[in-house]
């Protein structure tokens, strides 16, 4: 099956695989966004742990989809992953404290032997809420705006010669650096991406709340805060999607991989594979109109059709910035650095190899469905917090 495929059709499905991956974290972000909401729309305390607790079962798909996405960039593309996740370390690290600092908050923050409090425990949820998308989007932002590394393949073989490394950084920030990266105005695409998530998180909490819990006052105020949230988050995508398409960026002939700067670059990858740029153009207004159907006239499942509508478009600008002959991952500090999914794959062997493990992926994403529809069964209501056997 997968033998006959040529290493440039085993390059692009597993880049499909990681966009879909990609795609998915993306939407799982509404758990950090529930997490903001927990502080911004609760009233009191108990209205806080309610809120939580209708989203507890969902943290850990978060952190999962998190690093299987780490575990497929490993595998297809180690190139990439020796030089961003080698080099920009601070960053990945401070990740995956986050996410661990998630999961203490939530299993020890209404316990009888919490000595930090609760005040503080909700305080981590929030931090976590708000940085980590900041952290996971400047981060694949960089895909949109480059970054300060350097690739010497020569290393593989002279092992002996003044360096070991494969890639290094060129930077002492380690990444940060693109939080100020002036290069075509990038700070200004890195910070649009991280808000865009970030509300956008925010958002689909609020869709979230309409069918998952049973509270007419919570709902009402979130209904209410929808409309704002929903205007930033335009606000700062609108920003982003303009920066993109105006930018010159870098693509690379396919046959001698010579990288150069192509004028309105994603623009024109958009024009070239129209069944994307169509994808990304239904989806985001398929969107708006259920969320504006739903303020108005409380429209059903607004949730699970902004949901999809977010995994598409996050998609289609996965595939956008790696297909078409495009640098997904851009040197600015040198142009011929720059990593592509032809220059920075695993083998031929490994990705075969690896094929046949993806196919097991359709089995788990029906075990997710199954035991989310199971524990979304019915709205829940603050008396089935007395319910339970343990209330976090």
């Amino acid at each position: 099956m997968f033998e006959t495929l040529s290493y440039l059709q085993l390059q692009q499905y597993w880049w499909i695989l990681v966009s879909i991956l990609g795609s998915l974290l993306v939407f799982l972000l509404f758990v950090q966004g529930w997490q903001v909401l927990s502080i911004l729309l609760a009233k009191n305390e108990k209205e806080r742990t309610f809120i939580l607790n209708s989203v507890w079962t969902k943290y850990d798909l978060t952190f999962t989809t998190l690093v299987t996405f780490w575990w497929a960039f490993f595998a297809s593309f180690p190139l990439f992953y020796s030089t961003s996740f080698g080099w920009a370390f601070w960053v990945w690290f401070a990740i995956l404290f986050l996410f661990i600092l998630e999961w203490v908050s939530f299993k020890y923050r209404t316990k009888a032997q919490n000595f930090l409090w609760t005040k503080t425990f909700n305080i981590f949820l929030f931090l976590n809420g708000l940085l980590a998308p900041l952290l996971l989007w400047v981060a694949v932002a960089t895909f949109f705006t480059g970054s300060n590394f350097i690739v010497n393949k020569n290393n593989f073989v002279d092992l002996g010669g003044s360096s070991m490394y494969i890639s290094s950084w060129t930077s002492p920030f380690h990444w940060l650096e693109a939080l100020w990266n002036v290069k075509q105005l990038a700070f200004i695409t890195n910070i649009s991406l991280w808000l865009s998530v970030l509300f956008l998180s925010i958002v689909l909490a609020l869709l979230y709340i309409t069918h998952t819990i049973k509270s007419k006052p919570l709902v009402a105020r979130a209904r209410k805060a929808l409309i704002p949230y929903t205007f930033v988050f335009l606000v700062f995508f609108l920003t982003f999607v303009w920066k993109l398409l105006t930018i010159d960026w870098f693509a690379y002939d396919p046959t001698t991989m010579h990288v150069s700067m192509e004028a309105y670059k994603y623009l024109n990858n958009f024009l070239e594979m129209p069944i994307v740029l169509w994808l990304f153009l239904l989806w985001v207004i398929m969107v708006l109109i259920w969320i504006v159907a739903w303020i108005l006239w409380k429209c059903k499942r607004p949730f699970w059709v902004s949901a999809l509508g977010t995994i598409l478009v996050v998609f289609s600008l996965f595939v956008v910035a790696w297909f078409n002959n495009t640098s997904f991952y851009p040197s600015l500090y040198d142009l011929q650095s720059s990593l592509t999914i032809q220059n920075a794959s695993s083998s031929i062997y490994t990705l075969t190899v690896m094929g046949y493990v993806s196919l097991l992926i359709p089995f788990v994403l029906a075990y997710i469905i199954r035991v989310w529809r199971i524990l979304n069964r019915k709205p829940v209501s603050s008396a089935d917090l007395n319910k339970t056997f343990e209330v976090y």
